[in-house]
């Protein structure tokens, strides 16, 4: 194989392990940019990922093979060596659900309305000295473990799991040579204030511990230089590297059979004009603002009422934390007074299904005039890159400027506001009645462009970043 082995690190593997209803093991393949990525990767590297033992079964395997890496099929050709890290549950609840999803992911959004949330209190100190520095911890040993069998091998960290573990691993191997990606929006320094000093410290030291850190946009890159600024003299190299889809896969997709009866059923009730939206159901993914914005364009322009309609498709996300729970009831009570009041006892204006139903989701991608995609704030969203590649209808994206893919597309697409509900009604106005000749012109320089930058430039131009570093050691991180 070319290249330098890889060590891959992530909280989530390529695969999760079951047992169908004969009780018998099965292997689910793991979806995602980053499993894409790694199978393209796998036929060029001699490929190991670490990730947390996650299902119940994740961590009979993990037992079975005693912390050690086993060989395992991705697809095709392509295999890596797996190595699951088998956490004490309380120390995973804490690592994943108390910190690192329930503190920062609302950090990365901008989620919390400061007037009321967070409370830091002694609970979320226990929680990170027990679970998020001790899950990292067992994520370096794994990965010191495996650079003792490959030396020369690089390791490559993914996301907001894992900040503290490149520090822990430079501690020990100071020649190792260590890359880190951001997948989430990196918030301006005065947000981070939020956290105690000592824990914003050290996660912008573990990630100025890596030779080069990558984010999705130009904007995110540089707001993670201002506040490594403002919270230690620790520095490292930076990349904007924006993450793209793989385009084989989705062409493959719009053409299976499971996609094609979806998009059966869709056809066959949706309206004259189909605005689409799929998402998570969480609160960064701004629903009930889009749904309020969809309101009011019926509200304004009484001519697309009974013409235009919404289909939300929401993947149930987090349930078993409330503020997801509440979330989520507050988007069916919206969806509710939106059809209640525009409703004509024939046709419902929103349509809204919440399910994990992928190849319902590619088929939506197939058939929408107007897609919306509103976060609040988002890393990338590839949504908008996989639903412009497969149209097939001229659709137009309406895109908040706050999602890191705007950066790509904001040029083809309609930015707005998310926070703006009538700038989005006037977006989605613009969206539906554009002629057909700009509709098709943009939609193509969206689809040309999610071509030409597709998931595997975005792993080979992170990993070339990291071949350009003069050598070791070329972060700079004050001493403990």
């Amino acid at each position: 194989m070319a290249g330098r082995a890889l060590i891959v690190v992530s909280n989530r593997g390529p695969v999760a392990y079951g047992r169908d209803e004969d009780g018998a093991r099965v292997v689910r393949r793991g979806g995602g940019g980053l499993a894409t990525a790694l199978r393209g990767l796998a036929a060029r590297r001699d490929v190991t990922w670490i990730a947390s033992a996650i299902t119940e079964e994740d961590r009979a395997v993990a037992a079975e093979r005693g912390g050690r890496a086993v060989e395992e099929s991705l697809s095709g050709d392509a295999s890596c060596r797996l190595r699951l890290v088998a956490h004490d549950p309380l120390v995973f609840r804490r690592f994943y659900d108390e910190v690192a999803n329930g503190t920062l992911w609302f950090l990365h959004h901008y989620l919390w309305g400061l007037g009321r949330d967070p409370d830091l209190g002694p609970g979320f100190r226990e929680a990170w000295r027990d679970g998020y520095e001790a899950a990292n911890r067992a994520f370096a040993e794994a990965v010191l473990d495996e650079l003792d069998a490959a030396p020369e091998a690089d390791v490559w960290f993914h996301d907001y799991h894992l900040y503290l573990a490149p520090r822990i691993v430079r501690e020990r191997r100071p020649s190792a040579r260590l890359t880190h990606f951001v997948h989430v929006p990196w918030p301006q320094p005065d947000y981070w204030r939020v956290l105690p000093e000592e824990m914003r410290r050290a996660i912008h030291e573990g990630l100025c511990a890596n030779d080069v850190v990558g984010f999705h946009t130009e904007r995110w890159r540089r707001s993670f230089e201002a506040a490594c600024a403002a919270a230690t003299d620790a520095r490292t190299r930076t990349i904007a590297n924006p993450i793209g889809i793989d385009p084989a896969e989705f062409d493959a997709l719009r053409e299976s059979p499971a996609v094609l009866a979806e998009e059966a059923r869709i056809a066959a009730v949706r309206p004259e004009l189909l605005v689409v939206r799929v998402d998570r159901t969480e609160p960064s993914k701004n629903v009930v603002r889009g749904l309020r914005a969809f309101g009011l364009l019926l509200e304004q322009h009484p001519e697309l009422r009974g013409r235009a309609g919404l289909l939300a498709l929401l993947d149930p996300s987090r349930q078993g934390r409330p503020e997801y729970v509440a979330y989520l009831d507050a988007v069916e009570r919206e969806a509710r007074a939106l059809n209640e009041r525009f409703g004509d006892g024939v046709r419902a204006p929103v349509d809204l299904q919440v399910a994990d139903n992928f190849p319902q989701a590619v088929a939506a991608y197939k058939q929408f005039d107007v897609l919306l995609v509103n976060p609040i704030f988002d890393g990338m969203n590839l949504v908008a890159k996989e639903a412009g590649l497969v149209n097939e209808r001229g659709g137009v994206i309406v895109l908040s400027e706050n999602a890191g893919a705007c950066e790509e597309l904001g040029a083809w697409a309609l930015p707005v506001n998310p926070f703006d509900l009538q700038a989005q009604a006037d977006a989605l106005h613009a969206a539906l009645t554009m002629p057909e000749g700009e509709r098709r012109r943009r939609a193509r320089a969206i689809a040309d462009h999610v071509r030409a930058h597709d998931v595997l430039a975005w792993s080979e131009a992170q990993l070339a970043a990291l071949d350009r570093v003069p050598g070791p050691g070329a972060s700079t991180i004050p001493s403990p």
